[in-house]
């Protein structure tokens, strides 16, 4: 039946639908008995009128649009007529839902933006007043990640360590901390055989997973899902420790190989894995160097943490343990195991070295663990910082989710039959779920990579039934798109504004502070750092064979010129960039040229870059040419 189109806004002008009133009631009275009609027509009457009156008061009375009195109530009752004949709800419903808009009902578009005291506040309110009656529509907690709660936004940074037996993860946490932790325990063999969360407590103790799951102010309540098999191995190790007060760590059974394995667990590893991947700030992939090889489970696993690819580092752990020729070949290994597994253009950021508390077997590659090790510091040490940030971005993932899923429900829901052959139905839309795909994605042009997963999702669906699903309320998707739109603009500049009011919210206390200052700290008496401790000019050694340099460069009153000075620096076939630094650190006085100990800084520098290490932004002191030293008054 082709669907015949009347706006609401056009029933007030019986010139332009009188043509059409003659049609609309025959296909009415071929469509449906009487009776039935008359029942649907008084539950959409009295939706309307309830909708009606919400705008009435909302736009301080009076109509407008509609039309009044025994007209206005006719073309209403002729409208929702319209409603009634097969096929045509839901197309009726976009008309219904576009009229409200027309006639002021929604105002949703016109009003300005929420506004929130703090990043936390504004996603907690954001969440649930309009993201989560979307998912709650559609069924989305039963398809992909239950309902968020106030503490996974109000809870610190969390780190997630996943690798094999005996790659390091529990000695990892134990280097952070710089101590033991309840239920730690530390071996060649699969010693940890539960999930620990570690996290800061002013007494030391354990708390069982059933336990856990039931305090409102842990952010682990939906685990309880995952049923008692895994709440039995599931533990939070709380410490006081000043590492813990601006990060947690979670702790996971080390990962073995074969089937067997997987089995006796007894819950899906991979699942826990993936609903923690959801709501952690970092995932660290842990390797031996020793044992590169990745098992089915751990595949499985990384597969699982697909989406979150942003948030994991890999460590190649126990690398003092192979020679340097050795640690290349291992290195490369790994890159090319990952490479088959982790289907990312993007090379994932590798971290070597030893993590824990003992000597170096093999020290030939000190340096370069040093350096890792830094690098690596700093990005947890970034965390607490990046924390409210990650938060939003994880929020607008999970709504572009949520959008994808209900127009996926929707779709499904218009193309079930009425009465018979659902089960035929059903099953031909499941078999056909990746061209319903594509169809979705060119109506609405969303990414593909928006989508979930097609055979995960077509094997949920098989335990649901089609009817129950809900059609296409646009009211809904049209408040995500709002808070996409404007609300998380605004969060945008709050988050930006927390970030200034506390710009050192960074991790401190453990193994973060063991290098922090002092002459262990990275790069300490190196570079530019040469020569901090000592009395003399560090310069001074090598001033005869510059001095030898610059009187053949015609200095005038002492001076060279920038000209001059340029033909001598440029041979060091360093960019003009490096240079123009270069000559901006040395020049101290600022005169434009350069005298025998500015001239003898200039060329320790180029050295120094030469060398490989970066360039201060500020001369240090020590660097300053005594005679440019400001003499303590």
């Amino acid at each position: 039946m082709r669907p015949l189109k009347i706006e609401l806004r056009h029933l007030d002008d019986p010139a332009r639908t009188a043509a059409g009133w003659g049609l609309l009631v025959r296909r009415f009275l071929s469509a449906l008995t009487f009776k039935a009609a008359a029942l649907r027509i008084r539950r959409r009457l009295r939706s309307a009128e309830r909708v009606r009156s919400s705008s009435s008061s909302s736009s301080g009375g009076g109509g407008g649009g509609g039309g009044g009195g025994v007209v206005g109530d006719l073309h209403r009752t002729l409208f929702l007529i319209l409603l009634c004949l097969p096929g045509e709800k839901n197309r009726s419903s976009q008309f219904l839902e576009r009229s409200v808009e027309e006639r002021g009902c929604s105002s949703m578009r016109k009003k300005d933006p929420e506004v929130f005291q703090t990043v936390s506040d504004g996603l907690k309110k954001l969440y649930k007043t309009k993201l989560l009656p979307l998912e709650e529509h559609y069924k989305f907690h039963e398809f992909h990640s239950p309902a968020l709660e106030d503490a996974d936004f109000d809870n610190k940074p969390m780190v997630l360590l996943v690798g094999q037996y005996s790659t390091g993860k529990t000695s990892f946490i134990r280097y952070l901390l710089e101590q033991d932790f309840p239920g730690m325990r530390i071996g060649p063999e699969p010693t940890t055989d539960s999930f620990i969360a570690v996290m800061h407590g002013d007494m030391e103790g354990l708390i069982p997973g059933n336990a856990l799951v039931v305090d409102p102010k842990k952010p682990f309540r939906k685990l309880n899902a995952f049923g008692n098999a895994f709440l039995n191995r599931f533990v939070c190790a709380q410490l006081p420790n000043p590492v813990l007060e601006s990060i947690s760590v979670i702790d996971t059974p080390g990962i073995l190989s074969g089937e067997k394995q997987r089995i006796s667990r007894g819950y899906d590893f991979a699942a826990v894995l993936e609903w923690f991947a959801e709501r952690v700030d970092r995932i660290i992939l842990l390797f031996d160097a020793h044992k590169l090889d990745i098992s089915d489970e751990f595949s499985e696993v990384i597969r699982a943490l697909k989406n979150h690819e942003d948030k994991i580092r890999v460590v190649l752990n126990k690398a003092d343990q192979i020679e340097t020729q050795q640690l290349m070949r291992v290195y490369g290994a790994l890159m090319w195991s990952l490479g088959k597994i982790v289907n990312t253009p993007e090379v994932i950021r590798v971290y070597i070295g030893s993590f824990w508390s003992h000597p170096l077997l093999i020290p030939d590659n000190r340096k370069l663990f040093e350096a890792e090790e830094q690098d690596l510091f700093k990005d947890i040490q970034s965390l607490p910082r990046n924390a409210a940030l990650r938060k939003l971005n994880d929020l607008i993932k999970r709504a572009r989710l949520a959008k994808v899923h209900a127009y996926i429900i929707s779709s499904l829901k218009k193309e079930m039959p009425a009465v018979f052959g659902k089960e035929n139905k059903k099953k031909e839309l499941i078999s056909s779920l990746g061209e319903i795909y594509g169809r979705i994605e060119r109506e609405h042009q969303i990414s593909p990579g928006d989508f979930p997963n097609l055979k995960k999702m077509q094997d949920q669906l098989q335990s649901h039934d089609l009817n129950k699903f809900q059609p296409l309320k646009m009211k809904l998707l049209d408040a995500v798109d709002d808070m996409l739109a404007h609300d998380i603009a605004q969060l945008m500049v709050l988050v930006r504004q927390e970030e200034t009011q506390r710009p050192n919210q960074v991790v401190k206390g453990g193994a973060f502070d063991g290098t922090l200052n002092g002459p262990f700290g990275h790069g300490y008496g190196e570079g530019a750092g040469e020569g901090i401790d000592e009395l003399e000019w560090v310069v001074a050694r090598d001033k005869p064979m510059y001095d030898e340099i610059f009187y053949t460069l015609s200095p005038v009153n002492g001076k060279v010129t920038g000209a001059n000075a340029k033909k001598e620096m440029v041979k060091s076939k360093l960019p003009n960039t490096v240079l123009g630094k270069i000559w901006k650190l040395a020049d101290i006085d600022k005169d434009g040229m350069l005298d025998d100990e500015e001239f003898a800084l200039a060329n320790h520098l180029i050295k120094v870059k030469l060398e490989g290490h970066e360039l201060p932004s500020e001369l240090p002191p020590h660097l300053v040419p005594p005679s440019k030293r400001k003499n303590p008054e």
